[in-house]
């Protein structure tokens, strides 16, 4: 049982509203934003532990003082919002959480044929970023406590791994194992494989990323039928270690629009 929310401070007048007095020169911005926006707002602040109006005047600092450029600060958005989104399933499912043969409205674009398909990786979802072929940075996937969904915050987002965090080893042995001098600058959305990552499904020897923009394993011709699915996955070896099974296939559309489908989807 929750405890009860305790009140905060109390006004030195209760009758009258507080108020703040910005600095001279200071003006007010007002923009409509999407829900999905807001959210997204609301991911940042929570866990950075400030109020979104705190956040929006760090962000334009950090613009006029030249901390970050637009081209990272809209590209990082963009990218992070594409790879952190929820993913839907292809097919809804039964009381015992396996899929049926019910199409989910919002993936009919795979029953129409459109997009590709990709091998989906099983392993631990991390973002490196590069720098002149040079890896800067080691992230990872964070996902909402039980207090942040009640607030409405449902997708993940990305934090800093930490070098002494026992947690993060094998994260980070993956990214530095990791050949990123090819890459071009970015952040680039990864999964984690290796020996010590999510039971190393694929049995590989070492641990390493495989960034989703550039080597996700395509498969150009995955069947878009419940029963043809089913049967496609059941045998399907892995492009990326083969002789194992892959763990499933996500679907890709040309718009940024994906959807996924697990073998073990259907044996649940």
């Amino acid at each position: 049982m929750e405890e009860p929310r305790r009140r905060g401070r109390p006004r030195k007048d209760p009758t009258q509203l507080a108020r703040w007095t910005p600095p001279e020169g200071w003006s007010r911005l007002v923009a409509w934003i999407s829900p999905e926006e807001k959210k997204a707002l609301k991911h940042v602040a929570v866990e950075a532990d400030v109020p979104v109006a705190d956040l929006i005047r760090s962000l334009a600092s950090g613009l006029a003082g030249g901390v970050i450029t637009h081209a990272e600060l809209v590209g990082h958005v963009t990218r992070g919002k594409q790879v952190m989104e929820k993913i839907p399933t292809l097919f809804e499912r039964d009381d015992r959480f396996r899929v049926v043969d019910r199409p989910r409205p919002e993936c009919a674009w795979v029953f129409d044929g459109a997009g590709v398909g990709t091998e989906k990786l099983d392993g631990a979802n991390t973002r490196l970023t590069v720098r002149s072929g040079q890896l800067v940075r080691v992230e990872k996937r964070r996902n909402p406590s039980k207090a942040q969904k009640q607030l409405g915050i449902i997708d993940g987002w990305y934090v800093d791994t930490d070098a002494e965090a026992t947690e993060d080893r094998w994260l980070r042995a993956a990214a530095g194992n990791t050949d990123v001098s090819g890459w071009p600058d970015g952040e680039h959305p990864c999964e984690a494989l290796g020996p010590r990552i999510q039971g190393n499904p694929l049995a590989l020897d070492e641990h390493l990323c495989v960034p989703f923009d550039t080597e996700a394993p395509v498969l150009p011709d995955v069947p878009r039928g419940f029963t043809e699915l089913r049967d496609f996955l059941a045998t399907l070896e892995s492009r990326f270690a083969p002789g194992q099974l892959a763990e499933g296939v996500v679907f890709h559309h040309p718009d940024g629009r994906r959807a996924k489908i697990k073998r073990k989807d259907f044996q649940n």
